[in-house]
């Protein structure tokens, strides 16, 4: 089937939805619509499934949280079952980013094909091969999977495609930043051309518009913005940034915490080590941490996530990459250990807060060289982030004189609580003033003064930091963005803000560059845009990484397989001078 450039628009979104328009209306098996939680569908979904059920490709463009997975999974679902003498394996491929999407779309899908018998797995890296190349002979209908395990099944032998009926690029832009191009250009490759193909994306660079020319047919178009909400549900998100140098950026963090006394927190790292270090160190605080991160087994994250959402930890302390597809409601406080990369990196974060209406808090721990950054940020999202001074001593020990009181008057009004002490306060009493008992009581009540307490922690020298500049310079490019270190990191050299990573494989292993960016992208999480000049020779690669994740990115390539085969990885040895 002829693939052409034509394709037809959907320029607005369907009205508003309302009972008379909900699911019930778009055609779809009425075994389906009991697995869902609302009933209203939103603008993606009431848009794509009709087209999706013609059998038509797709090309939506939709955020992040419109409602996507549902928008091509329900139709999905429902052809399959209305087709139950097609060809036997695998009919439906959804290609994703990262593992936690993989997981978090699978689960959704298993749960609205459960009652049509329709049988869903999740492919993925880090994990063993055996129990996924086991789940796919056994039989299933529908495989979720990242790009790079799915080809590397496929390369071994053991993921036929020849059933493929359907096939979905979800989040397609960000497996294009994360380096995945090449490895979805070669799935496509390798399922059948009469297949019917999804694309979703945010945003449509010309990579990803170049893959849906030459890869979809007569694509419809269905571009919808994300939703205003209703009155009374608009987000309510105090950004705040507090301007420090590196060296006491942990310092700092403690203490706005401190002040600010979270329910449920997201702290956002760069690196493992990173995320693990903080999370020792809030541990000592008298919080309740827990790190999510890339070096975690399946098993390890789903017991974080559990303490998390149940409240047995209040801080979930995250790599991005490791985040990313996490589904946590009721969310009080999201925190940037550093600026992020790009705005909509920073908008996406700061969407976790402040759901439905409700309160939250969106804090950034910004260094002198990561100003212009924050300013990119604001200026590209239009927002505005409001800088504050980082708690002094003084202020701390205000706050806990506050809670100290708070506490004290909750307990005077609980009757039955202190209904059992009244006998000893009188035991007391025959020997003590009241007043010195009180006191007596309030000193244990009262946390433990820090050390630190007395150390101020003042903004680094040089100009304050402006909300807004009328003679700023023209907003820098995104790969201006990008962390820099300013040094040449411990391993070889490297341009500045880069470290040469060595890698033990080569061309004779049949390995290309493409297949080290999207191992470092999917297992390290440093998207393929922040890397380096990669150096390939027949038997090893150089690969230039940001020097603050480089040591990292050794640690978690080296358990990684690349082509089947475990590598040796190092930092490179810095040549001797002659």
């Amino acid at each position: 089937m002829p693939h052409t450039k034509a394709e037809k628009k959907i320029a607005e979104p369907a009205a508003e939805a309302t009972p008379e328009n909900g699911f019930a209306k778009l055609g779809l098996e009425p075994k389906l619509l009991e697995t869902l939680e609302y009933s209203d569908p939103s603008p993606i979904q009431r848009e794509a499934i009709p087209v999706v059920l013609t059998g038509k490709d797709i090309v939506g463009l939709a955020g992040t949280g419109t409602g996507k997975t549902a928008a091509f999974a329900l139709p999905i679902i429902h052809m399959l079952h209305a087709n139950p003498g097609r060809k036997k394996g695998v009919a439906a491929l959804v290609l994703v980013p990262t593992r936690e999407l993989a997981i978090q779309v699978a689960r959704a899908t298993k749960k609205y094909g459960k009652p049509l018998g329709i049988d869903v797995v999740a492919i993925y890296g880090g994990t063993a091969y055996s129990e996924q190349i086991t789940a796919i002979r056994r039989g299933v209908d529908i495989v979720v999977a990242t790009p790079g395990r799915a080809l590397d099944l496929v390369n071994r032998g053991k993921f036929p495609l020849d059933a493929i009926t359907k096939v979905v690029l979800d989040e397609a832009d960000e497996m294009l930043d994360m380096g995945f191009a090449d490895d979805i250009e070669a799935m496509l490759s390798h399922t059948p051309k009469e297949r019917q193909t999804m694309l979703f994306s945010a945003t449509m660079p010309p990579r990803i518009e170049e893959i849906a020319k030459k890869h979809l047919n007569h694509p419809t178009r269905i571009r919808v913005a994300r939703e205003t909400p209703a009155e009374g549900k608009q987000a309510k998100v105090r950004q705040t940034a507090y301007l420090v140098r590196r060296e006491q950026k942990l310092q700092a963090l403690g203490r706005v915490l401190d002040i600010e006394r979270p329910t449920s927190t997201i702290i956002f790292c760069r690196t493992r080590g990173e995320a693990d270090d903080l999370t020792e160190t809030m541990n000592h605080g008298g919080f309740k941490p827990l790190a999510l991160h890339g070096g975690l087994t399946q098993e390890q994250r789903d017991r974080v996530m559990k303490r998390f959402r149940d409240g047995t930890a209040n801080l979930l302390i995250a790599t991005d990459i490791a985040a990313r597809g996490l589904d946590i409601s009721q969310l009080s406080h999201v925190v940037n250990f550093d600026v992020p990369a790009n705005p909509d990196a920073y908008v996406h974060r700061i969407g976790r807060v402040g759901r439905a209406g409700r309160e939250g808090v969106a804090i950034t721990f910004v260094t002198p060289q990561q100003q212009g950054a924050l300013r990119q940020i604001e200026r590209v999202a239009n927002l505005r982030v409001t800088y504050s001074p980082v708690p002094s001593g003084k202020d701390l020990k205000a706050a806990r004189t506050d809670r100290l009181k708070q506490i004290v008057q909750e307990s005077l009004a609980s009757e039955e609580a202190n209904g059992e002490l009244r006998g000893l306060l009188g035991e007391l009493e025959k020997e003590h003033k009241i007043k010195d008992i009180a006191l007596a009581a309030l000193k244990l009540l009262a946390e433990p003064e820090k050390a630190t307490d007395n150390d101020e922690i003042g903004a680094p020298a040089g100009p304050p930091p402006r909300q807004e500049r009328q003679n700023d310079r023209p907003p820098r490019s995104s790969q201006d963005l990008r962390g820099r270190a300013g040094s040449r990191g411990p391993g070889g050299g490297g341009r500045p803000g880069m470290t040469k990573v060595f890698f033990g494989i080569g061309r004779e292993q049949g390995v290309a560059p493409r297949d080290l960016v999207g191992a470092i992208a999917n297992e390290a999480g440093v998207p393929g845009k922040d890397l380096g000049l990669i150096d390939m020779t027949d038997r090893f690669a150089l690969v230039e990484v940001p020097s603050d994740a480089a040591e990292y990115v050794v640690e978690v390539m080296q358990n990684t397989r690349i082509r089947g085969r475990k590598v040796m990885v190092r930092l490179d040895r810095p040549q001797p001078r002659g």
